[in-house]
């Protein structure tokens, strides 16, 4: 079975990030952003723009695997608070952002995509990077019944 497509969407057109887990349906990906170690994304694979655009069942599954992301992102990264998003302005295909934020995040209490209020040290953002392994480990595991 073939996913649904669409030209020059860059969500069909690539991975999106580092690809943690793949099914059928979605994939979650682990987003290369210097300032959020542990930023996390769960897309769809089809060319779809909202959640209601889904079958009832489908969207069961999507809200499931974005509570499993979640999850793993508060057990592994212990962030202060998780920020979960799914905008689709700019990229319109299915996508959810699970965003581990911290106290000295750049923007915190701030959306990520807001102005900067402040440089996280170098020091603190190496400790998050460095528990990327296990949260790569703990994706796998927790998201493995997903085929």
């Amino acid at each position: 079975m073939s996913a649904i497509t669409e030209a020059n969407c860059e969500l069909c057109d690539a991975d999106g990030g580092e690809i943690l887990h793949q099914a059928l349906q979605f994939r979650v990906v682990l987003i290369d952003d210097a300032n959020y170690p542990g930023f996390c994304r769960v897309i769809w694979q089809d060319h779809i723009q909202e959640v209601t655009d889904l079958h009832e069942i489908d969207r069961m599954v999507m809200m499931d695997v974005l509570w499993q992301v979640e999850t793993v992102v508060r057990e592994v990264m212990q962030p202060l608070k998780i920020n979960l998003a799914s905008l689709g302005n700019m990229v319109p295909h299915l996508h959810w952002h699970v965003i581990p934020r911290y106290a000295d995040d750049a923007h915190f209490p701030a959306p990520v995509w807001a102005a900067a209020q402040r440089i996280t040290p170098d020091a603190v953002l190496d400790a998050r990077r460095k528990i990327l392994p296990a949260l790569r480990t703990a994706m796998a595991a927790r998201l493995l019944t997903y085929r």
